[in-house]
């Protein structure tokens, strides 16, 4: 009829799908973050030190955002746990292999790699996460979710535009960063390549790349030769930027897909930045 299609009422409609909108980014950031504590409290554990988890530098996992605010949106309306863990375990397995595959990609690296794990699909999801994220799901939206929605409500309106505008800045400026900082990482690591292997023909020594050779490398090098150990992660610090060097560190089993001399170079940062903590 005309009363509902009236300016008043479609301004209404738009402003409460504007509201929906915003509380679904808002459950995003908040979600992020949580996924954010849990990737850097098991990393941390597994790695035995501080690693700050995650591609962005802020305290964001956006693939863990992403995926529960997508929860939220399609399955906020089912009560049957099994559905919801089997569309979550599904959905979510999904949303990790195109992340893993894309930001390949872009990026021409293997940010991570579950080929230890049984029943995984060319290393970029398994069986054991699946059944993590489906329990994830069930949780968020049997138990959490209800609960957040509620809080979310209490929060004074012009109070939501701003936290929305604010994440929104910090997550572009952030995402910007990072990117600009990592795209460039085959060249850092050719330059840090060459800059090593000259330090060792000084040395009238030879060079082998990877953890294991390294550590072997280091114990037995005389005291006196320690000193090559220091002007390396030097190079390290200053061949490669902060972005680089974060990347590295934070993600163990991250892999060049462009070579495997990358790879082990990766590797040799890795511990090199490891010892100098």
């Amino acid at each position: 009829d005309s009363t509902s299609r009236s300016p008043g009422n479609r301004t209404a409609g738009n402003d409460l799908c504007m509201l929906a909108l915003e509380h679904l980014f808002l459950w995003f950031v908040l979600y992020s973050f949580i996924g954010w504590i849990y990737e850097s409290i098991l990393v941390s554990v597994m790695e035995r030190r501080l690693v700050n988890r995650g591609f962005l530098n802020g305290p964001l996992c956006p693939i863990y955002g992403a995926g529960a605010a997508l929860a939220i949106a399609l399955l906020h309306n089912m009560h049957n746990p099994i559905t919801i863990f089997l569309i979550s375990a599904i959905g979510a397995s999904v949303l990790e292999y195109v992340t893993s595959w894309a930001m390949e990609k872009m990026f021409h690296a293997r940010w991570w790699d579950y080929s230890d794990y049984r029943f995984n699909l060319q290393g970029r999801i398994c069986l054991l996460g699946a059944l993590v994220f489906g329990i994830a799901g069930v949780a968020i939206i049997d138990i959490i979710q209800p609960q957040v929605a509620i809080w979310t409500m209490m929060i004074p309106l012009p109070v939501v535009h701003w936290l929305c505008s604010i994440f929104t800045i910090l997550i572009i400026i952030d995402t910007s960063v990072t990117v600009m900082g990592i795209v460039d990482l085959g060249e850092s690591l050719s330059a840090f390549g060459d800059a090593i292997q000259s330090y060792a023909e000084k040395a009238g020594d030879s060079w082998q790349w990877g953890r294991d050779a390294f550590v072997d490398k280091v114990r037995g090098w005389s005291e006196s030769s320690q000193e090559i150990i220091s002007k390396m992660q030097n190079s390290a610090m200053s061949m490669l930027n902060r972005q680089q060097r974060r990347m590295i560190s934070a993600f163990p089993h991250m892999k060049s897909t462009e070579s495997t001399k990358y790879s082990k170079i990766m590797e040799t940062v890795r511990e090199m930045l490891r010892r100098r903590q």
